[in-house]
């Protein structure tokens, strides 16, 4: 089995606190050993931040969350755990230290991962007795939110160990890739690099500003990178000749004397103040948390339009997410998300995202639809129709709905959605769902729908077989004392009936 129960995590800043918080949202138990005095503050703040994101970002049912337990030495960190993540300072000297003590404690099989954005596995291992269970992991940051890992492997590790290690990443939502040959700073820390290279010129020669300098990235190719990274984004710009004719138009530019990436910029105070206050200005008196909030949101809504891209099959960073939300669903039990079906079934939560809202802050009317088909869908779960019953050829499809919106979701608030079974023959499920704000209790939307069942092959309606509507039936017949819900029957425009009446 690829999925893990406890991991341990030596070092528990930036990224040490990142890789703790996806474990943990996993459902991994993670031991922490990091003696700064504020360790359990800073991990914790960014655990909370984590949670918040991930509220956003899926309706998916996470498992339940891990235990952190902060252990008191490096070897209680490690002991029973199956992957270790060292995440101490860039010190090559510091790192073999923490590394041979860990493969020292650690049991025989664990995995034994480092953070380091730059150093060879090969350097790192040299003093370890059992070198073949070592490699780099190396993360990006927010570690909770962007799912890439980079796996290196040095001179003395085992392929398995590289296998191993992408496997059990799947299981928390994240993709390892493999790079081929050990170099320093790998594929993603030297295209960086060359970046930050040129942008500090760019600084120091007073081409531009910090700010300007990021409005240049994040309102052009930036957003390309963020779906279809370098080379295939080029591939669209030689037009329908494709790469060889990008190449063969932009390629002699190489030689042109554009840019300093053969220079160093000389890093002196008068730099380092320029850059300081323009980051300052920039910042406009955001905090560290808030501008991590921020970019948290940011990123979410970016994986969330990924994921509905190709007509709802995913694309790069989204289609992981789709996949990953996939197996979470797979994993929870038909009835684990469902109330006392004598009254209407609680069967969705969620927090109302960045990439639901309109220009008012307020969730858009095609997400509304979004949570009810979400609410049919748990409830179909709920009865037995999941996606191995999808699979074998036969589904309920939602024929008929209407939506009435009483209130306003807003950004960032919890809701969550009940359903009532109005009727149901073995072809047809009539259902009426709610909207309501968690916080409140407050009616926001509601939502009636008309579902036929189906032979997907046929493409025609059928008779659900006994299984699936003896337990639609078991719901209906204790929900048949609950009063009709006022709004069921209605047509668009019909007048509300008032009280007295």
């Amino acid at each position: 089995m690829a999925k893990i129960s406890k991991a341990a995590c030596v070092g528990g800043g930036v990224i040490g606190g990142g890789w703790i918080a996806r474990f943990v949202l996993a459902g991994v138990d993670v031991a922490v050993f990091d003696p700064h005095p504020e360790a359990e503050r800073i991990v914790g703040e960014v655990i909370a931040n984590a949670e918040r994101a991930y509220g956003l970002l899926t309706s998916a049912p996470m498992p339940a969350r891990g235990k952190v337990h902060f252990a008191k030495s490096l070897e209680e960190a490690v002991a029973g755990a199956e992957w270790i993540q060292e995440s101490v300072p860039e010190q090559l000297e510091l790192k073999r230290k923490v590394l041979t003590a860990i493969d020292a404690a650690a049991d025989p099989h664990a995995l034994i991962g480092s953070s380091t954005s730059g150093l060879k596995p090969t350097e790192l291992q040299a003093h370890m007795q059992h070198p073949e269970r070592f490699f780099v992991s190396h993360p990006y940051n927010p570690v909770y939110l962007l799912p890439l890992s980079e796996l290196v492997g040095g001179e003395k590790t085992a392929a398995e160990t590289i296998t191993r290690a992408a496997a059990v990443l799947e299981t928390i939502g994240m993709k390892g890739v493999y790079i081929a040959k050990e170099i320093e700073a790998f594929v993603g820390d030297r295209l960086l690099e060359a970046l930050w290279r040129e942008a500090l010129w760019l600084i120091k020669d007073d081409i531009c500003t910090v700010e300007t300098l990021d409005d240049v990235i994040r309102y052009s190719f930036g957003l390309r990178w963020a779906q279809m990274g370098l080379f295939q984004t080029y591939r669209i710009a030689g037009g329908e000749a494709g790469m060889r004719h990008f190449l063969a138009q932009f390629g002699p530019c190489l030689q042109w004397p554009w840019t300093k990436l053969t220079d160093v910029v000389d890093l002196d105070d008068a730099l380092i103040d320029k850059i300081g206050a323009q980051s300052d200005e920039q910042a406009d008196g955001l905090s560290i948390r808030e501008l991590e909030r921020i970019r948290d949101e940011n990123l979410v809504g970016i994986l969330q339009a990924l994921k509905g891209s190709r007509d709802g099959a995913g694309w790069g960073a989204g289609k992981l997410l789709k996949d990953f939300e996939t197996a979470l669903w797979s994993a929870t039990p038909p009835q684990s998300s469902a109330s006392d079906p004598a009254l209407p079934l609680r069967l969705v939560e969620t927090i109302v995202n960045p990439a639901w809202v309109d220009y008012n802050g307020h969730m858009t009317e095609h997400r509304y639809l979004q949570v009810f088909g979400d609410t049919t869908d748990a409830l179909l779960r709920h009865v037995g129709v999941d996606l191995d019953y999808v699979a074998s050829g036969h589904s309920y499809y939602t024929v008929e709905t209407h939506i009435r919106h009483l209130g306003e979701a807003k950004l960032g608030e919890r809701i969550y959605s009940t359903c009532q079974i109005l009727a149901c023959d073995d072809k047809r499920l009539h259902v009426f769902h709610t909207i309501h704000n968690a916080e409140s209790g407050a009616t926001l939307a509601t939502g009636e729908q008309m579902l036929l069942h189906v032979d997907t092959a046929a493409g025609k309606a059928v008779a659900a077989p006994a299984h699936i509507t003896g337990k639609i039936n078991e719901i209906a017949g204790k929900q048949a004392a609950l009063s009709w819900p006022e709004g069921a029957g209605r047509h668009v425009g019909q007048r509300r009936m008032a009280a007295a009446e």
